[in-house]
């Protein structure tokens, strides 16, 4: 296999494993209202890299499932929506988090990296 075949499928893989967190780190830092350009930047001080393209849908999607309450806010020359945590959204955090909890700690064994 020709090295730059093998970058690209670590890259591939790299954003598999990143796209399934995405909604844990998001459902993470709304504890407090935030509108999404401000979540992208959250995310990135963070190390998780997001476009918008995969945000703004994420975050419609979970405010349909419950999990986030949004609302407008006229701030400066424009509205801006701002999305929360709701109280369901984190008792599935709670949940979720503990999920990867267990998940890291099965992979860490798996990898070699904890004593059994």
């Amino acid at each position: 296999m020709n090295t730059q075949n093998e970058s690209e499928q670590v890259l591939n893989l790299s954003q598999e494993l990143r796209r399934g967190i995405l909604p844990l780190a998001v459902l993470s830092l709304l504890k407090e209202k935030k509108y999404g350009y401000a979540l992208i930047g959250d995310l990135a001080a963070a190390g998780i890299e997001i476009d918008q393209g995969t945000l703004y849908p994420m975050l419609r999607r979970l405010e349909l499932q419950a999990l986030l309450e949004s609302s407008w806010i006229l701030e400066g020359a424009r509205p801006r929506r701002y999305y929360v945590i709701s109280e369901q959204g984190s008792r599935i955090l709670e949940i979720l988090s503990q999920e990867w909890k267990n998940l890291n700690q099965l992979m860490e064994k798996l990898l070699g990296n904890v004593p059994n």
